[in-house]
């Protein structure tokens, strides 16, 4: 059962408190933040230390984003209520939910089919019914569902994947961390069919953008 008590909801105002004091101004997005529990998507050996400004790893070399990181790229998005987002890496689910609490509605893409089993059943377990999730390959986004309003990228591309951009609706947004040993954080507005305005906001660390899909059965032979 999941349980959110007074202590956890004391560690997290003092995250909060945290944000702020590093440059975070949304509201919104504090707001977001506070009420939902961080500690429902770590393991329970890491609840302790769930409202750390910190990432942590969550299973298959994979990591939940730390707190400022996923108030950056949220701020960088600009939601607004009943917006279609496309989120590329799912983890643990925080960010999709931090969307979908700020109004969206989220369509969030995993590739390794044992995290999206655990995201999924938590969210549905949360009741975000504003969040669907897919076992697809992020690189190839979701063409079926397209134009989006604004994209999300929470993993490190070695290039702006071109499938992306095409399911980017004009004036949408794609937020996307770029490079390799280290990313730039970028965000991309589209102009036109053929035109992008790019942003840089600075230096971040993500595990990599992979392609393809990992099957839960195919981690046995790693």
């Amino acid at each position: 059962m999941l349980r959110d008590n007074y202590r956890h909801k004391g560690m997290r105002r003092l995250l909060i408190d945290e944000l702020r004091s590093d440059g975070i101004t949304d509201e919104s997005i504090l707001t977001a933040m506070a009420s939902l529990p961080r500690h429902f998507f770590l393991d329970k050996a890491f609840e302790e230390w769930a409202y750390r400004n910190k990432p942590f790893p969550i299973g298959n070399k994979q990591t939940i984003s730390q707190p400022y990181t996923v108030a950056v790229q949220t701020s960088l998005l600009e939601v607004q209520p009943r917006e279609k987002i496309l989120e590329v890496g799912t983890g643990s689910g925080y960010q999709a939910a931090i969307l979908a609490l700020l109004g969206a509605r989220v369509f969030t893409i995993e590739r390794q089919e044992l995290l999206y089993n655990r995201a999924k059943e938590l969210l549905k377990e949360l009741n975000f019914r504003n969040i669907r999730c897919f076992l697809k390959d992020g690189y190839k986004g979701l063409p079926e569902f397209a134009p989006f309003d604004k994209i999300l990228v929470t993993a490190g591309a070695k290039e702006i994947p071109a499938a992306l951009k095409e399911q980017l609706k004009i004036g949408g947004l794609l937020v996307i961390p770029v490079g390799q040993n280290g990313q730039q954080m970028l965000r991309l507005t589209r102009i036109s069919e053929s035109q992008f305005e790019t942003e840089d906001f600075g230096r971040f660390r993500f595990v990599p953008l992979l392609e393809g899909i990992q099957k839960e059965d195919s981690l046995n032979g790693d």
